[in-house]
């Protein structure tokens, strides 16, 4: 069954990226990036689609020109997630963004040049409502920084990033987020751990540039995981050379492992062995494929024997134990049906959608009793 997080998390003021509360009690937010060209509208509108089906809360797309700038205005009239706008160097680029809708600024405010410049680009957001990103990145660490420190280190990605903050801060502008990404883990969760202490604005959590999907994946684990578990963190992105949804759903699988969003089937399945009584990991696999649409968070055990299988599935809204001749299901905790493994996996997604629809059903009626 579901439990709340024992995680006590950091306090932040919070921000809105469009409709998407950041910081503060809200939930942690999955966030992706496209990597479609801006300029071919419909790959990224397409894309974008994807990545909200998904389940991502928000979207950032590159925006390097004032041609990708104009493109990105036709993008977010066709999509409903909020749109973070990546830009470097031109302002001018920001203040045309900002016109055409944009949900938030992804620009650290010393890179686009002159005080006038950055004030042209914090009025407009200030004017609009817009957010702002500060986002350091130990891959481009300013040269001053780099001759001081010799190397990026935390302590430099952190000097960084209160630059940029002392210019916002200067100019009055409280509502941005900041991330300070690295693909060192141990650089950026110590990064991360110092900049907590300094702003109470929320922080935006990555391992940039953390490798393929495997790798990619237990990197950002390792590093975001650490940092979840101390209470830090507000938007998260997991950054893989894949397709970008994968990141998304990594990015869920990450936060409903630590109870601290919920949405879907979370599984609880054995590696198998030879006491399996029926194929677990080719029922896993067609099990998560066929599921993936449903969004109602639930908790399905799917144990081979009868050594673990009782108690993990009493332990789930939904539970399967491998018994011989037949498995027996459990249903919040109780035992309610036996299958054959002729049909399993067809009977399995017919009993989850049943308790989904269920749950679904309990919420709502909760909802409108108030």
């Amino acid at each position: 069954m579901h439990h709340e997080s024992p995680i006590k998390r950091r306090k932040s003021r919070q921000i809105m990226v469009g409709k998407v509360p950041v910081g503060g009690d809200a939930p942690i937010a999955v966030q992706s990036m496209t990597n479609t060209e801006t300029c071919d509208v419909a790959a990224t509108v397409g894309q974008i689609q994807r990545l909200e089906a998904a389940g991502a809360d928000i979207v950032r797309v590159s925006v390097p020109t004032m041609e990708a700038a104009e493109a990105f205005g036709e993008i977010r009239r066709q999509v409903n997630v909020p749109l973070v706008a990546d830009i470097h160097f031109d302002y001018r680029i920001a203040l045309r963004v900002a016109d055409l809708g944009v949900d938030c600024l992804r620009i650290n405010p010393g890179n686009i040049g002159r005080e006038k410049r950055i004030r042209a680009v914090v009025d407009k957001a200030r004017d609009l409502g817009i957010p702002i990103r500060i986002g350091v990145n130990a891959g481009s660490l300013e040269k001053d920084l780099q001759k001081k420190y010799g190397e990026p280190t935390p302590e430099a990605l952190v000097e960084s990033a209160m630059r940029h903050v002392a210019i916002l801060e200067g100019l009055g502008f409280e509502d941005f987020k900041v991330s300070v990404k690295a693909s060192d883990v141990f650089m950026a969760v110590g990064a991360y751990r110092l900049l907590a202490d300094k702003i109470d604005q929320p922080l935006h959590l990555g391992i940039t540039e953390a490798g393929g999907l495997r790798s990619g994946t237990v990197k950002s684990a390792v590093g975001l995981g650490a940092l979840l578990l101390d209470g830090i963190g507000d938007t998260i992105r997991i950054s893989l050379a894949a397709d970008p949804v994968e990141e998304v759903k990594v990015g869920w699988d990450l936060l409903k492992s630590l109870k601290l969003r919920s949405k879907g089937v979370n599984f609880i399945a054995c590696p198998s062995c030879s006491r399996q009584n029926f194929d677990v990991i080719k029922t896993m696999n067609e099990l998560e494929l066929r599921v993936e649409d449903i969004t109602t968070p639930l908790d399905v055990a799917v144990i081979g024997c009868v050594v673990n299988g009782p108690g993990e599935a009493k332990e789930a809204d939904l539970g399967l134990a491998g018994g011989t001749p037949s498995n027996l299901v459990y249903v919040d905790g109780q035992p309610d049906s036996k299958l054959t493994n002729g049909s399993l996996v067809d009977d399995l997604e017919r009993l989850i959608r049943r308790k989904a629809a269920e749950k679904e059903l309990a919420e709502k009626d909760i909802i409108a009793r108030g």
